[in-house]
């Protein structure tokens, strides 16, 4: 998955799960903090990607990056969001907590870090 795809996928899983307001996210990977907002309800999801200008988000299990014109499907079980970027064919596992999300990606076979400020 591409950087922005994942902190993207972070936000997103966030606000459908703890149902919060993302206002940023910070990207242990990268060491910066991006401009990321999310809000959910139910299984609607509206988000936009301040650092690329692009919107992304749909009803659940399909989200959609506009940014990329991709989709990423994303399915919830309890703290924990799962799914498939379509842009690079790769799936991927998120557990959320009330302020970080650690995101492994079965393309890069790693674990990501993310830590989220809420609204």
């Amino acid at each position: 998955m591409l950087p922005h795809i994942r902190a993207m996928v972070a936000a997103a899983a966030h606000a459908l799960i703890i149902g919060r307001k993302v206002a940023g996210i910070y990207d242990h990977a990268a060491g910066r903090h991006l401009r990321i907002a999310a809000e959910s309800q139910g299984i609607h999801l509206q988000g936009f990607d301040g650092d690329r200008q692009a919107k992304f988000g749909g009803s659940l299990p399909e989200l959609y990056d506009a940014g990329d014109r991709s989709f990423v499907s994303m399915e919830i079980d309890g703290a924990t969001a799962r799914g498939h970027d379509r842009g690079s064919s790769s799936a991927y596992s998120a557990d959320v907590t009330d302020r970080q999300v650690q995101l492994y990606d079965y393309g890069e076979r790693a674990w990501f870090a993310f830590d989220v400020q809420v609204a």
